[in-house]
């Protein structure tokens, strides 16, 4: 018998923090399904979360964000990774907390860097400074990012199994979330 997931995991922190990488891999070790809003959002769309910025603004697509998570909340229990700003909203940690479980990916400011610095996808990171730019996104943000249900920390030595694991490992303190195999 395997892993029984009872609510969806929701993983949630900056951009470059691993979510879709390590929910991808938590998912495949669960046997559940992966999904990820932002992609959910361009597919919907037909266009990218950068387009949608520039298009339509950040307050059209955090609506969006909104919309899709709350749909993807409802489906079988699985892996959901979200934007970096998703978790920002109250009603989308109301929605998570409620439905799901948050779970924030929490890494250090140059490993976020290292992660993100080469990227063009990052339409909040299109600034003259673009480190700084992170750098104050990560200091408004991390006091939200706390109110998640459970923290695991990211480590430059950590594969994304590794991370994977180690989410794994912090959902095995949750009962009501994850059903250990007998």
């Amino acid at each position: 018998m395997g892993w029984k997931l009872k609510k969806t995991v929701v993983l949630v922190g900056m951009m470059g923090s691993g979510k879709t990488a390590v929910g991808t891999a938590l998912a495949r070790m669960l046997g559940v399904h992966f999904l990820d809003s932002d992609a959910e959002i361009e597919a919907a769309a037909n266009r990218t979360v950068a387009e949608i910025f520039a298009r339509d603004g950040e307050d059209f697509f955090r609506g969006k964000e909104s919309q899709v998570i709350a749909r993807l909340l409802e489906g079988t229990p699985g892996v959901l990774s979200t934007g970096g700003g998703a978790w920002l909203a109250p009603g989308n940690r109301d929605r998570i907390k409620a439905e799901g479980v948050a779970v924030w990916l929490r890494a250090d400011l140059d490993l976020l860097w290292q992660r993100v610095r080469h990227k063009t996808t990052r339409p909040l990171l299109r600034t003259p400074d673009p480190r700084r730019t992170l750098a104050d996104l990560d200091r408004v943000r991390r006091p939200v990012y706390a109110l998640a249900d459970l923290i695991v920390d990211a480590d430059p030595g950590y594969s994304i199994d590794d991370m994977a694991r180690r989410v794994l490992a912090a959902l095995q303190t949750r009962p009501d979330v994850l059903e250990t195999p007998r």
